[in-house]
């Protein structure tokens, strides 16, 4: 396509703005995949993109969109052919290399995963970077020995994107579920997700001056940072994991050394920018396979046009939105 549609931020005076432009291809930057966009998504990153204190793009003006799912328009790598299937998210896509929320993207080959078999572009980005964290969360818990008669897992901020598709992938693997929430009117959602349990996020946030408290938990995972890690460290059972993946409560955090000298605590860092792609690729592979989420279709996402995406960027930052929302690009 010589010209295209695209979600553009650009600064401002000392503010951005955000809105709706006809670019051609040659302002893309460079890569070897040129891909026709057919899906993007809603993520915090991208709300915060688009604010001028949202503090992630390096650089203006900026197409948004940390995930894109679509069709392979032109390739320069062998790996890839035109017609080819495919997404990409993570490394520079949607802060410093333009994103999805456009028509066409261009991207460096390393960047871009075959779209597994089993999966339509459309369900790829109903997962998008929160399903793939998700998955990875599942995953690191599991190779640190989680199993399911360990004992119940909480899954912080659980209404969101990362916590939804958690509580659903691991309710389907047999596991005890509690789903920690600051909205009540997430709790039946949550139920049919899977999760035997509901923790008021008032709870899970609530400051505390005891290094320990009762253990509850085996695993844990946390979109959320903050006072809820602190939480999670006091309350977790012996051997027990957290995978740490988010920091919408906070970046930091008061804690003691005596979860991890007392009860063998891990804390495992999650990353889904830098990933590398061989593990990515079978991250994605799992996705469509042994880690995928039941309630994928019907539950998880819903669908806008491009159009609405600047109106669920702004709800998605003031934590308006359940579960995770496609935005189709693609007319």
């Amino acid at each position: 396509m010589d010209t295209f549609t695209a979600l553009v931020v650009e600064k401002a005076g000392d503010g951005v703005a955000l809105g709706m432009q006809e670019w051609s291809a040659d302002r893309l930057m460079a890569g070897e995949v040129t891909i026709r966009v057919e899906y993007s998504s809603v993520n915090y990153k991208d709300g915060l993109a688009v604010r001028a204190d949202g503090r992630v793009v390096r650089s203006y003006p900026l197409i948004p969109g940390i995930d894109l799912a679509g069709v392979v328009e032109r390739s320069e790598d062998g790996r890839f052919s035109p017609g080819d299937r495919v997404l990409a998210h993570g490394y520079e896509i949607g802060v410093a290399h333009h994103g999805g929320l456009a028509e066409v993207a261009r991207v460096p080959a390393g960047w871009v995963v075959p779209l597994p078999e089993g999966l339509t572009t459309h369900q790829a980005m109903a997962l998008g970077t929160a399903g793939f964290t998700a998955a990875l969360s599942v995953a690191a818990l599991e190779d640190a020995g989680l199993k399911p008669a360990a004992g119940p897992v909480i899954v912080t901020g659980a209404s969101g994107g990362v916590g939804s598709t958690a509580v659903d992938i691991l309710a389907a693997r047999g596991y005890e579920v509690a789903a920690s929430t600051g909205s009540a009117d997430a709790h039946g959602y949550l139920r049919g997700l899977g999760a035997s349990e509901i923790v008021d996020r008032a709870e899970t946030s609530a400051e505390s001056s005891r290094p320990l408290e009762r253990g509850r938990w085996a695993g844990a995972v946390d979109a959320v940072g903050g006072s809820t890690l602190a939480y999670l460290l006091r309350t977790m059972n012996y051997g027990g994991s957290i995978a740490l993946s988010g920091n919408a409560g906070a970046v930091e955090f008061s804690s003691t050394v005596f979860p991890f000298i007392l009860r063998a605590v891990n804390v495992l860092g999650i990353d889904s920018v830098a990933v590398p792609i061989e593990r990515r690729i079978a991250i994605w592979e799992r996705l469509a396979t042994d880690l995928r989420p039941p309630h994928l279709d019907e539950a998880i996402a819903h669908e806008i046009p491009l159009e609405e995406a600047p109106a669920a960027l702004d709800k998605i930052v003031r934590g308006e939105i359940q579960g995770r929302t496609v935005v189709r690009v693609a007319g």
